[in-house]
C-alpha cells in the first residue's frame, strides 16, 4: 500500500511543480509574475511556458484519473500491494511526461499519455474481474 500512497503524494506535487515552472516562464517572458491574476498572465505565455500550464492542467486530469483507479482498485478488493509495478510505471510515465510536454516533443508526450492511461484502464480491469 505503501507505493499506492507514494505514487499518489507524487502526483499531488507534479501540478504545482508544473506551476512554479509556469511561473517561472511567467517572469522570463513577461517580466513579473502576477499574482492577482495569474491566470490571465499565464494565457498570454507561449512555447515552454504555455505548455506548462497546459501540462499542469493535464496533470492534475491525470490525478483525477488514478484516484478513481485506485479507488476502484481498492473497492474492488484488489490487494494493493500486488499493483505495485503497473502504479510505480504509471508514476515515472507521469513524472516523464512534463518535461516531454514543456520541451514540446509532441509525439513521445502522447505515448506517455496513451501508456498511462491504459496502466489505469488495465487496474479498472482487474478491480471489475475481482469482482
Amino acid at each position: 500500500m505503501n507505493v499506492v500512497i507514494t505514487s499518489l503524494l507524487i502526483l499531488v506535487i507534479l501540478p504545482v511543480s508544473c506551476a512554479w515552472i509556469a511561473g517561472y516562464y511567467r517572469q522570463k517572458q513577461l517580466g513579473s509574475v502576477d499574482n492577482k491574476e495569474p491566470r490571465t498572465q499565464s494565457q498570454q505565455l507561449t512555447g515552454p511556458g504555455a505548455r506548462a500550464v497546459a501540462a499542469q492542467g493535464n496533470s492534475w486530469e491525470a490525478l483525477a484519473v488514478f484516484s478513481a483507479t485506485t479507488l476502484a482498485v481498492f473497492i474492488g478488493g484488489i490487494d494493493l500491494d500486488s499493483i505495485r509495478m503497473p502504479v510505480m510505471v504509471f508514476t515515472a510515465l507521469r513524472i516523464a511526461y512534463i518535461p516531454a510536454y514543456i520541451a514540446g516533443v509532441d509525439k513521445l508526450r502522447s505515448l506517455i499519455f496513451i501508456g498511462g492511461y491504459g496502466i489505469c484502464l488495465y487496474l479498472i480491469y482487474l478491480a471489475l474481474s475481482a469482482g
